[in-house]
């Protein structure tokens, strides 16, 4: 019997060493000075990673209404087409253009209708293709656009239920503003669709177009190939900086 009572309370007083041993690890690891910060953690992170893009995740035609008398600027450069309207109907068979990056529009309203095959690569046709209806402001406009309104597709209607990519497509803010960080002369070279050295691969992108292709997937150090709207040119990325911009051979 004294030869268990002794067992019992040596086992009792392991585990209460354990105890004892785990909360001082605990009291130490809690109490014990920040470990310095590492160069790495000091690292600056780019400026573009503070830009705050706006979503609106609209699911119904009424959601997408926000958008009526607004202006949006393009954000999928270089991938969707536009139509113009009339008799309150886009007519697919006269594409009017490609909206380009950073270019502004100004919503009129939305509609939707059947659309051919041609018109759904980049926005599926469901049962209905849902459009936004829009006119270009005074500054890109050509001759006589100031009477004409457009229609680009941004989402489809499919068994009753809406998708729409307005997200993806567009900003709700102007990114002139969001990304003024990225100075005059970049911008004067966005807005001109041209490339230039030192640009990052966000800025050429806006430039010239998402459209594009490269066999690495190592982003920033890379050659990248822009379709720029039938024109291709080659760009060539080291540590995230242009140095080398010529057309595609």
């Amino acid at each position: 019997m004294e030869n268990g009572k002794k067992a019992a309370l040596g086992a009792t007083a392991v585990a209460l060493l354990a105890v004892g041993v785990r909360v001082g690890l605990i009291y130490r690891e809690r109490h014990a000075p920040e470990a310095p910060v590492t160069v790495a953690q000091q690292a600056k992170l780019p400026d573009d990673a503070f830009v705050f893009l706006k979503k609106k995740r609209p699911s119904s035609m009424a959601d997408l209404k926000e958008l009526n008398g607004t202006t949006v600027w393009v954000s999928a450069g270089g991938q969707m087409d536009f139509y113009p309207v009339s008799g309150g109907h886009a007519d697919y068979g006269r594409k009017a253009g490609t909206l380009l990056g950073a270019e502004p529009i100004v919503v009129e309203g939305a509609l939707e209708q059947v659309a051919p095959k041609a018109a759904t690569f980049r926005v599926p046709g469901g049962d209905r293709q849902v459009l936004l209806r829009f006119r270009r402001p005074p500054s890109l406009q050509g001759p006589g656009d100031g009477a004409k309104e457009f229609a680009v597709p941004v989402g489809y209607r499919e068994s009753g239920q809406y998708t729409f990519s307005t997200d993806e497509i567009f900003f709700y803010d102007d990114p002139h503003g969001l990304y003024k960080h990225w100075g005059t002369a970049v911008w004067n070279a966005i807005d001109a669709h041209r490339a230039t050295l030192g640009m990052s691969e966000s800025q050429v992108q806006m430039a010239l177009g998402q459209v594009s292709d490269s066999v690495s997937q190592e982003y920033g150090n890379r050659r990248v190939m822009y379709s720029n709207l039938g024109h291709p040119m080659d760009v060539i990325f080291v540590k995230d900086k242009a140095t080398a911009v010529m057309p595609h051979q």
